[in-house]
This record gives C-alpha cells, structure tokens and sequence, in this order.
C-alpha cells in the first residue's frame, strides 16, 4: 500500500498537499525553537563560567582543611566550569552542524513540494486538453454532417431531374463540386475525430495508470528519504541535549524513543489509511454511435468508427499525418533509449556505492535520480505507445488498400463526369496534377505511389522537439555552483582540496599557498550563495614596478580572471590565471582541475623572467600559452596538463573599461557615478565599494550584482557587468536619466495628472510581478529606490536587501530596516515573502500619490507601528481615486494572506488605467 495505488483521487491530493505544508510548518517551528535553544544554553554556559570565575577566590582555607563539606563546595564549582565548556561544546555543534542541516532540509522540502504540485497540475492540464480537443472535433464532425446532409440534398434532386429546367451545365458543376467539398470535410472532420479519441483514450489510460502512479511513487520514496535526514537531525538534537540530569533524563529518553519510532516504511501507514482513495479506472472516450448512423447506403466507402478513412480526399493529408507521426515516434524512442541507458547506468552506480559502503547522502542522491529516470522512463514509453498506436491505425488502413485508391466522393450526374476512382499507377504519372482554386474534377489531383509508401521504411529521424511558448514573464535560470570544500592543515596552516577517500593530494613547494588566498563559500539561511569573487586591497610593501610587469596584457587575455575564485573548473584539464595575496605580495596562480584543483604559483627567476619546472620565458603569456601547446604536466610530481581555458563570464569587465565621469550620489557601501564604457562609448551608472570595507560587506555589496545580472525586464533596472579586476570594485548598470523617484515626484508635484501617478504604480506593479515569479523578495520597495527613465518609465532600483527566495527567515537582527515600509509579520517575526513587498507596494502607491509625501508624517518608527497593530492605515492622499485606494487598503492586509498577489495588483491597475482612458 503505497501512495501510487492509494493517493490517486482529487481528495487525496489535497490531502498530500496539506500534509507537506503541516510537516513545512512543524520544521520551522523546529528550527526556531532550536535557535532560542542555543541561545538559553550559551547564556547558561557563560553565566557558569561567570559564577566559576566569581566563586574561585574563595580559596580553600586551613580551617576547613578535611571538611567534606567544604571538599563538596568546592567540588561543585570545580565541576560547573567542566559543565559550562561541555555545554558550549553542544550549542556549538548544534548552530555549526545540525542548524545547517535543518536549513538544507526546509529548503529540499519547499522544493519537492513545489515540483509535486506543477507536474501534477501539468499532468492534469494535459488531459483537460485532450478533452477539450475531442469536443472540439466532435463539433467540427457535426458540421460537417448538416453541411453533407444539405449539399447531398441538392445533389441528390440534381442527380433523380437532371434535365429540368433552368439547370444549366454551370450550375450542376457548381452542385457537384459544393458536395465533394461537403464530403470531404465530412471524411477529414471524422478522421480528426478518431484520431483525437484515440490519442485521448491513450493518455487517459496512461494518466491512471502509469503517469500518476508514477509521479505519487516518485513523491514517497522523496518524503521518504526526507523523513530519513529528518531522522538525523532529532537524532542529533536528542544527543547533544541530553545533560544527563536525573530531571532531564526522563524528557529526553522520552524524545529518544520518539525518534527510535520513527520509521520510513511505516510513517504514511495510518495517513494513508485515512486518506486513501480507491484508484480510478480509466475512461476512455468512444466513437459517438449517433455519428456511425449517418451514413447513407449508396456510400461506397462508409466511415467506420474503428479505422480512419482512405480514399482520394483524405490519402495525402494521411500520408504527412504518417510522416509526422514517425518522426515523433523516431524522436520519442531515441529519448527512451537514451533514459534506459541512463537508469541502467544509475543503478549499477547505486550497487557498487552500496558495496563500497558510501555514506547516506550519496546514496540518497542516487536513489531519487533513479527514481526520476525510471518514472521518464514510463513516460516516455507512454508517449511511445501513444504515437506507435496512431501510426499502427494509418499504417492498416493504408496496407488494407488493393490496386486502386478508393473514391471518397462518387459523383453520378452524367456520362461526361469524370471517374474518381484513381489506380496506383495513374498516382505515379506526373499528368495527375493539382490546379488550386480552379480544380473542377478528382482526376486531376497529384498523388504519390501508394506502393512506395508500403516499401518505404519508417523514419528513424530524430527531431528535436519545438520550444514551448514564453510565459508572460521571461524566466531565466541561473547554475548555481557548489563551492568546493576546503580542509586546513593544523602544521603549516595552509588549505588543501581533499582528494576522494579523504587522502589529502600530494602538494609541492610552489603549490602550498595561504589561508588568505582561497575564497569560503558564504552561507545564508542555509544556502551557498553564488558570489562574486573579492579583490584584495592594495599592498604597500609589492613593488609597482613588478606588479605591472605581471600584470602588463594579463587582462586581455580571457584566461586571466583577476582574482577569481576557481569556481568555474569543472573537468581534469580546466584551467584559469589568476591573482592572489601571499606574504603581502600579489602573485599570479596557475589554477587546473586535476584530480581536484591544483594551485601553481609562477615562478619568476633572477634574470625577471617566468618558469614553472620547464623553460622560462619573458611574459606570464609565453609561458602558458607553450605549457598548453606543449601538453605537458606542469609539474612531474602533480600531473596536471593544461586542455582547455576557462575564459571570464561575459559580465566581468575590466576596471580601465570604466572611465568614471562624475560623481552622482553616494550609498552605503560608497560613491555613485555617472561613467562611460571605454569600447562603447555608452553611459552607465557605477556604484563603487569601499576599499576599506571589511571583505563581509564587499560580498554583501556584490549581492546586489549577483542578483541583477539574471534579470532583465523594463521595469527593472539593467545589469551591464562587475569591475573585479582592481579596486575599487565596481557594479555597472544602465543609467536612468530621471534619477530617483522621490525626487521627481517632489519636483514635478501639481504638474502630474492623476493618470501619470497611475502609471507609475502600474509600472512598478510589473517589475514587482516579474520578480515575484523568479522569487525574488526586494525588502526595501519605496519611491526612493525607485528610478525614473525615458518617458516617464520608472524601473526599480537598489536590491541590495534582496533574496531569491519564496521565504526569507531573518536570524540576524533587524538592523537598518524600514520600519514604516515593511510589513507586520516582517518585523514581528522576520520572515519576509512576496506578500511584504505587497505591503511595501501600498505605502510606495501612497507615496506616489501624495506626490513625495513623507508615511505617517510626525510618528516615530516604534508609535507608527504599535498603530498599525491596532488598525490604524494612513487615510487617501488628495485626489486618489477611489479604486486605488481601496487597492492600498487591500495591500495593508495585516493578514499575508489576505493581501493580493502582483499578478492581480496588474490585473486591477490595468482596468483602472482603461477607465481613465
């Protein structure tokens, strides 16, 4: 009993939803409690240390030399101090390990719920489609019946008088071709049909039978191998706060045998059992007996509601209908073929890990690809099934034919018609020929060799499958790469790559370098960000006159990455230049991907010139350029042989690219200005970041660049590129010529109509909705950070308070927040969402309004928001229609969920600006 044989029905879809929130609710709740519980152990260690460090001048005196009191006292503040650092050493595991892994865990789960629901809703949508298709031919059939029965009544008085008065000759042509025509459509209206039934019928079974079970089987072994990390980490919380105390003992014992329950094959057991659905036959649709009953006797070729129609009219569009169907069926087969090869391959990785004895988490991995390549693989096999029975349908009905291809239209009005009964050989000659509209007689229609068609092989060509269509939003996605982990060498304290097995790899002299020259991963809310690399602050003591020397053409070299993370080597012979900080002086590394990744520190000799273990030449250029030619190791004792360049990503520009204009404004992180690119001559807008910043807030100042290069819509802000080369470190954008919205609103005041303001909220209403569906929460949405461009387009500015996330938990405080922008639940809890924006999105549309109007002008911070809580909401600024305003009330929902999404924000001011038009 499993969920694909039990959880198929509507009800207990809802259900599997409703579970995977619950559990979502119950692991946050989790993970603040555990938080608040390394907080309470910290404060209780340090204040037994404080009480040690108190309670240890009291010194053991004479006078109570042999007192076993005295031996006890002193033995319990002896003890607390041991007590304080083993309890230090718990709260420390359980914030560095354990909070880490719950913090992976909520993320996988979010994710698998969200991939559950869309391929479910994509699954289901198909099969509405399907339906939709059906009816849609079914109704096109029954049109062309009444235009049959119609034209064949005309006919069919023509054919019992055909020498009645006032028929001319013209007008019984005109009678015979409107009723071929109503045949016709008749015969291809009812292949239509068929086809659509079986292709509907297919995927009906197949959705019962194999998809969703599929896609419900899919999601046990998932929450599954979820329940087993959940397993791991209440182990771990269970272990690490036990104090062994008589009162604690009992509590978590109790926790204990709660988590020695848990058991994977066993936790859905009672859930199933009150939520399980008996799984749903298949309903195939049928041929529609009226439509069978409409055939009339003196037909010579009647449509069978089991087979498509071949005759004249319907044998070319059968025959690219076959062609079609193949190429579909060569493509469907080739992916199948390639999936079975990767599931075979899949498994066999799974039982030499199982063997070797690998760890759960590589083994988990394993498990959830095969068990996405098996349920491809049933897919695909339906999708095989499905265009193999349609191409089994026409193949019959055209292996069925004898010498000649049948009528699809006897026409019997006189001795000068012409016969519509072709043979295949009058379908080889070139006579038989297509004439467009003035086509007056079947006997003129080009065909092609019936017999060829049966001899012709089926198409084995693969083709590549169409695009899907653009949302209404451009989404793009962004490869995140997992930062390789480093390990530190206690004895000479430097860092090293630790090769499989654990081993650490073989180093030579030139390839040890410092701590400080290798970048960490940054880590927030359990996520590794994808950062851009840091350059080093100027040094002093390095000679200017070498530094140039190394330097000089490093940067025009694509190779050369500055001071770039090796981030970017992925396969045994990747390689990349770039810079670092050694005893405080800068030195150009040689980094290749060799068995891991391997550091090589240039070499420069006495005479000025560069060498690794070989010859040594004048440039940093030379030398690589004949270590790659050459394709020998860099070294003899590493291996490491140089393949391919990984050259710089198309936004890291050189700093001399940038020629800085004027200053314009200053932020947090340093000065603004108005800059020009060197090579294009197209002005841009350059934020620069302090030299002197320490390097947590250079990352949180690239932040903002990460985040901007993936997006690209009018309404945001443009990213152009990042200067790493050299400080300052730069972040280049498109200048927007209005400056700030604030500040124009201020400016222009009565000059703006009521219909101006209106659309700049619609436009910023779009940037907001196209970040809400790449799950982007701004946080800090106001007209200040808000640009205005050419005619009037405002676009949102300043992301860096962003996070790409459906859900952002804030741990660290509350510093520097907009308290009078940001929503109730934000600044209660710290947990930040799309729907925070929205609450943002209502004061901006006020402040729009009032023109530059400061929020609850004369409140402080903590009044204004203690009368929020009561229910206060700023009233309507001067001539604010009334539909906007309700929109702003609607945004001010103290409930998340009451509040309207972007999407639907659109949606409303866009029938509001069509009222004002």
């Amino acid at each position: 009993m499993g969920f694909s044989s039990s959880l198929q029905g509507k009800n207990s879809h809802e259900a599997l939803l409703q579970r995977q929130d619950a559990e979502l609710k119950l692991l946050e709740n989790l993970k603040r409690w555990l938080v608040l519980r390394i907080k309470c152990d910290r404060d209780y260690a340090s204040a037994l240390v404080s009480l040690s460090s108190i309670t240890s001048k009291f010194e053991k005196t004479e006078e109570l030399a042999g007192s076993l009191l005295s031996l006890a006292v002193h033995t319990a503040i002896e003890n607390s101090e041991t007590i304080a650092s083993l309890l230090k050493q718990n709260a420390d595991f359980l914030s560095n390990i354990t909070l880490e892994k719950l913090n992976a865990l909520l993320n996988d789960k979010r994710n698998t719920r969200k991939f559950y629901q869309e391929e479910y809703n994509r699954l289901v949508a198909e099969s509405t489609a399907l339906q939709e298709s059906v009816h849609r031919a079914k109704i096109e059939y029954e049109k062309s019946v009444d235009g049959y029965k119609a034209s064949f009544t005309k006919y069919e008085e023509l054919t019992s008088n055909p020498k009645s008065k006032g028929s001319s000759k013209k007008s019984e042509e005109v009678i015979k071709e409107k009723f071929q025509r109503a045949v016709k459509r008749l015969h291809i209206a009812h292949n239509d049909y068929v086809l659509n039934l079986l292709e509907s019928a297919d995927y009906e079974r197949d959705f019962r039978t194999v998809l969703l079970p599929g896609l419900l089987e899919f999601q046990q072994v998932v929450q599954e191998d979820i329940l087993h990390q959940c397993h791991t980490v209440i182990e771990e919380i269970s272990q690490y706060s036990d104090f062994s105390s008589e009162p604690f003992k009992l509590l978590f014992n109790m926790l204990q045998a709660r988590v020695d329950e848990i058991n994977p094959e066993s936790e859905f057991k009672e859930f199933i059992e009150k939520n399980k659905s008996a799984p749903i036959a298949a309903q195939p649709p049928i041929f529609d007996a009226k439509l069978s009953a409409l055939q009339d006797n003196n037909h010579s070729n009647p449509l069978r509601p089991d087979r498509v129609a071949v005759d004249d009219l319907t044998l070319e569009a059968l025959k690219q209908k076959l062609r079609l169907l193949e190429q579909r069926l060569s493509s469907v087969q080739n992916e199948l073929a390639l999936k079975q090869t990767a599931l075979q391959k899949l498994e066999a990785e799974l039982m030499a890990l199982k063997k070797e004895g690998s760890s759960e988490k590589e083994l988990s991995n394993i498990r959830r690809q095969i068990e996405g390549c098996r349920r491809q693989v049933g897919e695909f096999r339906c999708l095989e099934q499905k265009w193999q029975r349609q191409v089994d349908t026409i193949g019959e009905a055209v292996t069925a034919l004898s010498g000649q291809v049948p009528s699809g239209c006897e026409l019997h009005l006189s001795s000068e018609s012409v016969s519509t009964s072709v043979s295949l050989d009058e379908l080889n000659t070139p006579s038989l020929m297509t004439t467009g509209n003035n086509n007056t007689s079947l006997g003129k229609r080009r065909g092609q060799s019936l017999v060829d068609i049966l001899k012709r092989p089926f198409s084995r060509k693969s083709m590549t499958p169409p695009a899907s269509p653009g949302s209404r939003l451009k989404a793009n996605q962004e490869t995140r790469e997992e930062p390789t982990m480093t390990k530190m060498d206690e004895a000479t304290g430097t860092q090293f790559v630790p090769q499989e097995g654990g081993a650490a790899p073989e180093f030579e002299e030139t390839t040890v370098l410092p701590l400080n020259t290798l970048a960490t991963p940054v880590v927030e809310n359990g996520q590794n960000l994808d950062i851009f690399p840091l350059p080093l602050p100027p040094t002093p003591n390095a000679s200017p006159i070498a530094n140039a020397k190394i330097a000089a053409g490093l940067s025009e070299k694509e190779w050369f990455h500055g001071e770039e993370v090796v981030r970017l080597l992925v396969n045994d012979g990747d390689f990349l230049v770039r810079e670092t900080m050694r005893h405080e002086e800068r030195q150009v590394v040689l980094s290749v991907a060799w068995a891991g990744h391997k550091h090589f520190i240039v070499q420069t000799t006495a005479e000025g010139l560069y060498r690794f273990e070989g010859p040594a030449f004048p440039t940093v250029q030379e030398l690589i350029a004949h270590q790659q030619e050459c394709g020998l190791p860099v070294t003899t004792k590493s291996g490491a042989i140089l393949k391919r360049s990984v050259p710089r990503e198309t936004w890291e520009l050189n700093n001399d690219d940038v020629e800085l204009v004027e200053k314009i404004g200053s932020g947090n992180f340093g000065d603004v200005y108005r800059a020009r690119l060197r090579h294009t001559g197209v002005l841009a807008a350059v934020k620069t970041c302090r030299h002197t910043l320490p390097d947590e807030q250079k990352k949180k100042f690239l932040q903002e660049g990460r985040i901007l290069k993936q997006y690209e819509h009018p309404n945001v802000v443009r990213f152009i590129g990042i200067c790493v080369q050299k400080q300052p470190i730069m972040i280049v954008m498109e200048l927007v010529p209005g400056g700030s919205l604030l500040n124009y609103l201020r400016q222009k005041n009565v000059q703006l109509t009521t219909k101006q303001l209106m659309a700049m909220c619609v436009d910023v209403a779009a940037g907001m909705a196209y970040l809400e569906s790449r799950n982007c929460i701004h946080r800090d949405l106001a007209v200040r950070n808000c640009l205005v461009g050419e005619n009037n387009v405002v676009k949102i500015s300043d992301f860096g308070m962003s996070r790409e996330e459906q859900e952002y938990i804030v741990s660290d405080g509350m510093k520097q927040i907009p308290i009078k922008w940001t929503a109730p639940e934000a600044l209660n809890y710290g947990k930040y969402t799309s729907l925070c924006d929205v609450w943002s999105f209502g004061v901006l549309s006020w402040e729009v309004f009032s023109r530059g109007g400061t929020p609850y002008s004369g409140l402080s911070n903590t009044r204004s928001r203690q009368m929020i809580s009561a229910g206060y909401r700023m009233p309507a600024p001067e001539g604010t229609p009334d539909e906007m305003y309700r929109l702003m009330r609607r945004c001010w929902e103290y409930e998340p969920e009451r509040r309207p999404h972007f999407e639907e924000i659109c949606d409303l001011l866009d029938e509001m600006m069509k009222e004002m038009s």
